[in-house]
């Protein structure tokens, strides 16, 4: 399993507000959305800037998420503790790089 840095799908810093989340992710969405977008991996991208936001704009989510990443970087290998996402249900693999 590798780690997504959700922040970098994002384009914005780890300690980027809700109001800055939500309008890179807006802003994303517009671009990647499969049914507007001429970009070859468009649905890919969208899925990739859903599952970032679906976990940055939720703050519990995102204290875990910040919590497990620490010292990782994009791509690195990455192997969560036992139950770090216990009572959480990542809908988009969670920080799978193979969904």
């Amino acid at each position: 399993m590798q780690f997504k840095d959700y922040y970098q799908v994002l384009g914005v810093d780890k300690t980027a507000t809700a109001d800055e989340i939500k309008k890179a992710y807006r802003k994303l969405a517009r671009k990647y959305h499969p049914d507007v977008s001429k970009v070859p991996d468009a649905e890919k991208q969208m899925k990739e800037v859903n599952e970032a936001n679906e976990v940055l704009s939720d703050t519990e989510k995102r204290a875990a998420y910040d919590q497990v990443g620490k010292g990782y970087r994009p791509g690195q290998d990455f192997q969560p503790p036992p139950n770090w996402d216990a009572g959480f249900e990542f809908s988009g693999g969670g920080f799978s790089g193979d969904n």
